[in-house]
């Protein structure tokens, strides 16, 4: 039996499926991609197996639904017999969804079935390994099934398991944030040119302050303002620099900017 399938390769699909690739391999993993090209890309630089949907749906264990939100419900229309099928016969399968705004309960409800599912909530650094994956599951999931999609999935970045309830809260962050973030930065690198650094060294020292920084406060707990506080001499330069932002409404506009994307991720769901 074929151990994942992955219907949709696009940008967040395509990085997922480069990620497990990486770790297992691509002999036990099957693509299905309205896009021929991406199919025979994926064939040919990971070894993996061009499927249809149908395919994937009949064989595969983990389902990967890696189709836009507004195109899910016709595609699974598309394989809810072959769904249907396999469930009569006994023959255990979990879909995976990363569609945003769609529940659990919904995607079951297109499949035509209470299937077991997990909604994950992937960032653009999966890209590089250096994701931020959100993830929940149905309860009829066991602890070794669960355990198996981890560990499949390491290689894609961090993974966390929340309540269905607050995957929207939690993507307003790691979601959106990087294009947060990289507004900061490239802010950070514009100071940087006005004060007469070539912009090539800017964006450098940005991007690493930044990667940097992170690493640091994961690595030994600490909390930002501490990290701060440890960087802010009296009357220094750094102190300077906080103040400005602070005048600016640095922290109040980064806390606005989730709070808005998570608004309108609530209102969205209510069309």
């Amino acid at each position: 039996i074929m151990k994942i399938g992955f219907i949709g390769i696009g940008n967040m699909g395509g990085s997922l499926l480069r990620a497990v690739c990486h770790r297992l391999g691509g002999g036990d993993i099957g693509v299905c991609d309205m896009d021929k090209e991406k199919i025979a890309a994926a064939c040919g630089e990971y070894g993996c197996t061009g499927c249809t949907s149908a395919e994937i749906a009949a064989q595969a264990e983990y389902i990967f639904l890696g189709v836009k939100p507004q195109v899910m419900a016709a595609m699974l229309d598309e394989i809810k017999a072959v769904l249907a099928e396999r469930a009569e016969n006994g023959r255990r399968f979990i879909l995976v969804s990363m569609a945003a705004g769609l529940s659990v309960t919904s995607i079951q409800s297109m499949a035509g079935g209470a299937y077991p599912v997990i909604r994950i909530m992937p960032n653009i650094p999966a890209a590089v390994g250096e994701g931020m994956i959100l993830y929940a599951n149905t309860a009829d999931i066991t602890d070794g099934e669960l355990a198996v999609f981890l560990d499949f999935m390491s290689l894609a970045g961090t993974l966390d398991g929340v309540k269905e309830s607050l995957i929207d809260a939690g993507s307003a962050l790691s979601g959106c944030g990087p294009a947060f973030v990289s507004m900061m930065i490239e802010a950070l690198a514009d100071g940087a040119v006005a004060c007469g650094l070539p912009r090539n060294k800017a964006m450098l020292y940005a991007e690493q302050t930044v990667l940097g920084t992170a690493k640091y406060l994961m690595d030994t707990g600490l909390h930002p303002a501490e990290m701060k506080d440890n960087v802010t001499s009296p009357a220094g330069t750094t102190i300077q620099g906080v103040r400005a932002l602070e005048e600016n409404g640095f922290r109040g506009a980064c806390m606005d900017a989730v709070i808005a994307a998570y608004e309108r991720t609530v209102e969205l769901q209510k069309r």
